[in-house]
């Protein structure tokens, strides 16, 4: 008993019989049933995460087969001896091998030579073999045979975390079970139990924190546990969320919620300043994103669900600070605050600290948040044209009576004339009434007479990934005063034609006929640049001035040559 007590708890209270699984109901049910109907497989095959009961569950099924009192009646409390030492892992008849120290075809070897010989005490000689993925090609052919056609006392019982690096034909072989993730409210009821039993005082907002942070993880929760009664039992008093929260590395949501609200907000200066004191703590950025994640998934599940979908890793007080906030942000927003979130996690690694990263997207997401609505831009533009029309309609009448009078003045006129004048009169209208009017708030349109000149536009305005695309990955067929003809390779980006027509109009006030070539077309503008270099660079070294340079000093190497544009 004394020794027991030493154990770390993922030990100490590591399952025994069937009914101390916590759960596998099912793979638990289908493997006593198929025990007690005499139908029992080749090769098990046991597949999960780490520390749901993998080869835990491959012990008990050893005892259930070789188990004195059989299955209707298996070791519970006193066990019989083949439990006893299949407990204890020295059972004659039962080998434990961990495949990732004896990955090669000898082991297997060693295996098939020993599986020849009956089982010298239990009923079944029973292989169980942990981490099997971890088999060599080789070793795992070596099984075959064997895995598909044993002797009747031979059973193999496998435990993997890496289901996809076993080859088909083993899996084939075996009977496979999933052993799934253990729900939150099991893994709460088995925590609580087990502190009990260490007589831990534990609130339960703790331990609900330890159940999040070990992922359905049984083994995790255990040896989170096992830290936080240690701190409990030093400190002599009830071990609180906060004490937790340090414990582990995990800061209150509160804070982060604040955070969020003056992100909302549209607060610069006190949503860096709340997200330093947040770092101050020892947060890993990367933690840091993924709890922000984990904040606009609760808040989009209030949205559709209502408020009975979060989490309990939440606090009551937390949840309603979560479902005001969520009350006054749209969906929209949630999900490209979602995206932006996803593409910083991406970001983390080039940026050498990271939290200077992390107060960028946050930037960035202050100031997205303060960019119009797509309705409420087209609201401004069906105003605008409203207005717009207004003013056509004022014009127009002003032009019709100026129309009349003079049709008056010239009714010695031919028709022909007359409609001359009409003509003549709309169209000065037009130009120069109109056109006044509609543009009185616009700068004057852009002109486009090459193609570089297109490149130099789109760096006035700061269009980027335009000219990224315009000079890397475009080859020019043809250009002229409003047509375009080029090709690209497969990196331009998907929206480029769509943008460059939008930005075209946008810029000289007209449509762009922008035509696809197959013709592979001139160099692109980084091309020509680079042809260009290399040819000043071959002029150069031919000059008497690069000469008499070898002279003076004849390890000199000409790099690069820079034109010189001298002022007029």
């Amino acid at each position: 008993m004394h020794n027991n007590e030493k154990k770390v708890l993922a030990l100490k209270y590591r399952p025994k019989t069937f009914s101390d699984l916590i759960g596998q109901d099912i793979m638990v049910d289908t493997i006593i049933n198929s025990i007690k109907m005499d139908k029992v497989p080749n090769a098990y095959l046991f597949s999960g995460i780490r520390g749901v009961g993998k080869t835990t569950a491959a012990r008990i099924v050893a005892k259930a087969l070789n188990c004195i009192n059989g299955i209707e009646n298996l070791c519970q409390n006193e066990m019989c001896k083949h439990c006893s030492a299949i407990s204890n892992s020295n059972h004659m008849d039962v080998l434990e091998m961990d495949a990732a120290s004896k990955t090669g075809i000898d082991d297997v070897r060693d295996l098939i030579e020993f599986s020849k010989y009956s089982p010298s005490v239990a009923k079944f000689k029973i292989f169980i073999i942990d981490e099997v993925h971890m088999l060599s090609k080789q070793a795992f052919n070596g099984l075959l045979k064997t895995l598909e056609e044993p002797p009747s006392y031979l059973k193999f019982i496998f435990a993997t975390t890496e289901m996809k690096k076993i080859p088909i034909t083993v899996v084939s072989r075996c009977q496979r079970f999933d052993l799934a993730r253990v729900k939150s409210d099991l893994l709460l009821d088995f925590l609580k139990k087990i502190s009990l039993l260490e007589k831990g005082k534990i609130s339960e907002n703790a331990l609900k924190l330890i159940v999040k942070i070990s992922e359905g993880s049984v083994r995790d929760s255990l040896s989170l546990l096992d830290r936080a009664l240690i701190t409990q039992k030093i400190e002599q008093k009830e071990l609180d969320l906060e004490s937790a929260q340090k414990i582990f590395g995990y800061f209150d949501k509160s804070h982060l919620i604040e955070l969020m609200k003056l992100v909302f907000q549209g607060k610069e200066e006190q949503a860096l300043l709340k997200f330093r004191g947040i770092s101050d703590l020892g947060i890993d950025p990367k933690i840091f994103l993924n709890d922000f994640l984990e904040i606009l998934y609760f808040m989009k599940n209030i949205k559709i669900f209502g408020k009975n979908e979060i989490n309990f890793s939440l606090s009551d007080n937390q949840t309603n600070e979560i479902e005001q906030l969520s009350n006054q942000i749209d969906v929209e927003t949630l999900i490209t605050f979602w995206q932006f979130s996803i593409k910083s996690l991406e970001e983390l690694n080039i940026v050498s600290n990271q939290n200077l990263s992390i107060e960028m997207f946050l930037i960035r997401l202050i100031h997205l948040k303060k960019i119009p609505k797509l309705e409420e831009l087209l609201r401004n533009i069906e105003t605008s044209q409203d207005k717009t029309s207004s003013k056509k309609i004022e014009i127009l009448s002003n032009t019709k009576n100026e129309i009349k009078e003079d049709i008056i003045k010239e009714t010695n006129q031919s028709s022909d004339q007359i409609k001359n004048i009409i003509q003549e009169k709309k169209e000065i209208l037009n130009n120069d009434k109109i056109s006044k009017l509609l543009n009185e708030n616009k700068n004057p349109p852009e002109t486009v007479s090459s193609f570089n000149s297109l490149i130099s536009l789109c760096l006035k305005y700061k269009e980027m990934q335009l000219k990224y695309n315009l000079e890397k990955n475009v080859s020019l067929v043809k250009f002229s005063n409003g047509q375009m003809e080029f090709s690209f390779n497969e990196n331009i980006d998907k929206n480029f034609i769509k943008n460059l027509s939008k930005k075209l109009f946008d810029w000289t006030g007209k449509r762009w006929i922008i035509t696809l070539s197959k013709e592979k077309g001139r160099p692109t503008y980084q091309e020509s640049k680079l042809l260009k270099k290399q040819t000043q660079l071959k002029e150069a070294i031919k000059t008497n001035v690069y000469n008499k340079m070898l002279e003076a000093f004849s390890d000199a190497k000409l790099i690069t040559v820079e034109e010189n544009e001298e002022k007029k």
